[in-house]
């Protein structure tokens, strides 16, 4: 009989945990939760005070089978699941359906993979916290209830397959609502002013740039102000000099590593994530999923070691952070490195990067502040009563920027500091040359994804273990997407006063770029409108949030689960009922105006594939015409003029090769057709509407050269198989499907009988892990392949 079994509930944690424990320890893990509610009658029996009825996941069978096994051999089974709510649900389904004795159970919990961190635990074992299981089952029954009875409504209201959940209808109106902000803005110009000065009868003509302390509205005004600086004096007036100071931020939480990680890597929220529990797993850093920027004492001298040794004493400052957001759930530490003396560890480059950046952060932490000195100058000018303004920042004590700067929102690069020359009051100036810019006002910025991580957890919606979940979910569901968008062209004015002439030039600049960021789809739209009108209370933000303090509320033992979803449930449920049978069908439609040509009405809503326009009636005897609407188009904001444009497509642009070239949009975007052949636009470069034919043959010729490129070899006998260049290397093609190629094989040696064994030998290995799959016939032959 085995001494000791723990549970965990990853592979890589055990794999980690069973180095720290001795011979009498069996590690096993449940590979994540191994039940959840069933999907008949929502899993919930409703009128039994919401009695969950949880089933034994399919796919989790056979490890259930396997520690029941274990657990009858077994003389104490300890439960080693994650300390925070939904790790004490699987610690409590464990218990449950592996049916374990109280008396030789242990909960054991700890926020860092460490050997000393694990035998602490096992010293002090505990139970399975109740309360904290109950508000993990109130969010899982609350969160069913909602998109099991919303759903529903929204495929009748709507169109089939859509969906809808508390915090995911949340987010996606943060990213509709600024959309909205960005549709209704209107972008004003002004033109700042600025001046390259050099001080007057000095050997060195240091030069420096000094900025007017206000912008100018109009180009008029701009040129009248310019014209006073022909001949005017230019005499510093006054100069402050400031001393600041500038403090390091706390180690990470959830929501700030997802942040950082986004600006200063590009990575995803999922990204950022998943990078840190492999960390956490491999015993690398502590627990990732923490609203807490404390660290412990034994961290805070082990960060001050190391600090001493790296920089000196004068570069140590010890300091205890206190978590501002009042809803922080579990008494976790911050992230941080497990062991504050490693600077770097082995993995993959991304886990290298994200470990740096979390070791940087907690050391710099405990660093002394960063001491500066800014200095202002103020430049008279005799001809008017406006001033430049010259400022300059000298970092006098670097402190914690010797090791980490923090990036923020609007600027990825390191902070830089600009140097003023000496400089005195009464100091005469020269102006090398005067300039104006114009400049135009920007809409609010959209979300990134650490962004709205950010909001969110501003507004106390979610918390460390959801957002990563709700913002792949709102992407998956297709009522957000995030992308790169090209931005467009646009005229500015430039004035130059030199030698006292004004030159005058129109320049251009490219804006609008978009890096990374979440756009609403007009899907996105409708449901988000359609919710709003019929159930605002789940898109409220009060509301969501309060909804949290109450599952907080649950795990402290100060509220009944099952009370808290019935004073949900009940209007809610009667809210559903309501909209069902009263509520109208919302597709979003928008009557633009009237088509010319056949003078009927032109509308644009959701149709079955999508956004949509329509020229005609629905139910009349002449049926409508549909085209779907282009990338970067939407419901909302189309004109009539884009609308019937759309109807031109698909349109002939030529011929190549005695054959018709035809440029229209299709499931996957815009194209151009050939030989029936299909070849993608470029995004961002080729317009469907004015794409010519030497363009479209271009991008045919283009395709051929990469084809000819990517094929290694095809068979005359079977035209579907083809052996190809990957990424990864060479690979067979076959219906559709792709199969690795033995290492001792070479590609261009294969023959079509070898390439047919290659592919029914993967079929068997696939039939292992009970794939469906299906023997290939060699078609001139006609003989299994076996």
């Amino acid at each position: 009989m085995e001494e000791n079994l723990v549970i965990v509930e990853s592979p890589a944690k055990a794999k980690t945990i069973t180095k720290f424990l001795g011979k009498n320890f069996l590690v096993k893990s449940s590979f994540g939760h191994i039940r959840d509610l069933a999907k008949k009658d929502f899993g919930i029996d409703i009128k039994n005070n919401f009695k969950p009825n949880y089933e034994i996941s399919p796919d989790k069978k056979k490890i259930v089978a396997e520690l029941k096994k274990l657990v009858k051999e077994t003389k104490i089974i300890w439960l080693a699941s994650d300390e925070d709510r939904e790790g004490e649900a699987i610690a409590w389904h464990l218990s449950e359906v592996l049916k374990l004795d109280e008396e030789k159970t242990r909960r054991i919990v700890f926020h860092e993979i460490t050997k000393e961190a694990i035998n602490k635990a096992i010293q002090e074992p505990r139970k399975i916290n109740k309360d904290l299981v109950e508000a993990q089952q109130a969010r899982r029954i609350l969160d069913r209830l909602v998109g099991f009875e919303l759903s529903p409504v929204l495929w009748k209201k709507i169109k089939p397959a859509l969906s809808a959940g508390r915090v995911q209808s949340v987010a996606v109106r943060l990213i509709v609502e600024r959309e909205r902000e960005i549709i209704a803005f209107k972008s004003d110009s002004s033109y700042k002013i600025n001046a390259i000065f050099s001080i007057d009868n000095k050997k060195e003509k240091t030069e420096f740039n000094a900025e007017l302390s206000e912008k100018l509205k109009t180009k008029k005004e701009t040129i009248e102000f310019l014209k006073k600086c022909i001949n005017a004096d230019f005499i510093v007036n006054d100069i402050t000099t400031k001393p600041l100071k500038k403090s390091p931020p706390p180690p990470f939480t959830t929501s700030t590593l997802q942040q950082e990680a986004s600006r200063k890597f590009g990575f995803s929220v999922s990204q950022t994530m998943s990078i840190a529990q492999k960390l956490y797993e491999a015993g690398k850093i502590t627990y990732m999923r923490t609203d807490s920027v404390n660290l412990s004492n034994l961290a805070l001298a082990s960060a001050k070691k190391e600090i001493v040794s790296l920089f000196g004493d004068k570069y140590s400052c010890a300091r205890k952070y206190k978590t501002k957001s009042k809803s922080a759930q579990e008494a976790h530490e911050a992230i941080r490195p497990t062991y504050l003396n490693q600077k770097i560890v082995s993995g993959n480059n991304a886990e290298k990067k994200l470990y740096e950046l979390i070791w940087k952060r907690a050391i710099a932490s405990q660093m002394t502040e960063a001491k500066l000195e800014k200095t202002t100058v103020n430049i008279n000018i005799s001809k008017s009563d406006k001033k430049f303004v010259a400022t300059g920042e000298v970092l006098k004590f670097d402190g914690f920027l010797k090791l980490y700067y923090e990036s923020t929102n609007n600027n990825n690069e390191e902070e830089k500091t600009g140097l003023l020359p000496e400089i005195k009051v009464n100091d005469r100036l020269i102006a090398k040359y005067i300039f104006a810019n114009e400049r135009f006002t920007y809409h609010p910025p959209r979300y990134t994804e650490a962004g709205l991580v950010k909001k969110m957890e501003e507004l106390g919606i979610g918390r460390p273990s959801t957002y990563a979940p709700t913002i792949s979910t709102i992407q998956n569901r297709g009522y957000v997407v995030k992308e790169d968008r090209y931005g467009f062209e646009r005229k500015y004015n430039y004035l130059e006063l030199e030698n006292d002439n004004i030159k005058e030039i129109v320049k251009k600049e490219k804006t609008g770029v978009e890096k990374s960021k979440l756009f609403p789809t007009d899907i996105g739209m409708v449901v988000n409108d359609f919710l709003a009108e019929h159930f605002i209370d789940i898109l409220d933000y009060n509301f969501t949030a309060n909804v949290e303090k109450e599952f907080d509320e649950i795990a402290k033992g100060k509220l009944a689960w099952d009370k808290m979803i019935e004073n949900f449930y009940c209007p809610f449920h009667k809210k559903i009922e309501y909209t069902i049978e009263k509520s109208k069908k919302s597709t979003g439609e928008r009557k633009l105006g009237i088509d010319p040509l056949s003078e009927k009405s032109i509308y644009v809503k959701i149709g079955r594939y999508g956004p949509m326009a329509q020229i005609g009636e629905s139910g009349n005897d002449e049926k409508p015409k549909f085209a779907s609407l282009l990338k970067g188009q939407h419901i909302e904001t189309i004109t009539l003029e884009e609308a019937l444009d759309l109807f031109k497509l698909p349109r002939e642009v030529g011929l190549f090769e005695n054959e018709n070239v035809v440029v229209g949009i299709g499931r996957f975007g815009p194209y151009v057709r050939h030989k029936s052949s299909f070849y993608s636009l470029k995004k961002g470069v080729d317009d469907p509407m004015s794409i010519n034919i030497e363009r479209a043959i271009e991008i045919i010729n283009e395709k051929r050269e990469n084809e000819k490129k990517k094929l290694i070899k095809e068979f005359s006998d079977d035209k579907e198989l083809k052996v190809l260049n990957g990424r990864w290397g060479a690979y067979i093609s076959y219906k559709k499907k792709n199969y690795k190629i033995p290492k001792n094989i070479a590609p261009e040696k294969l023959t079509l009988e070898e390439s047919l064994k290659i592919i029914n030998s993967q079929h068997k290995e696939n039939k292992k892990f009970g794939k469906k799959t299906k023997t290939v016939k060699n078609k001139k032959t006609k003989s299994k392949t076996k």
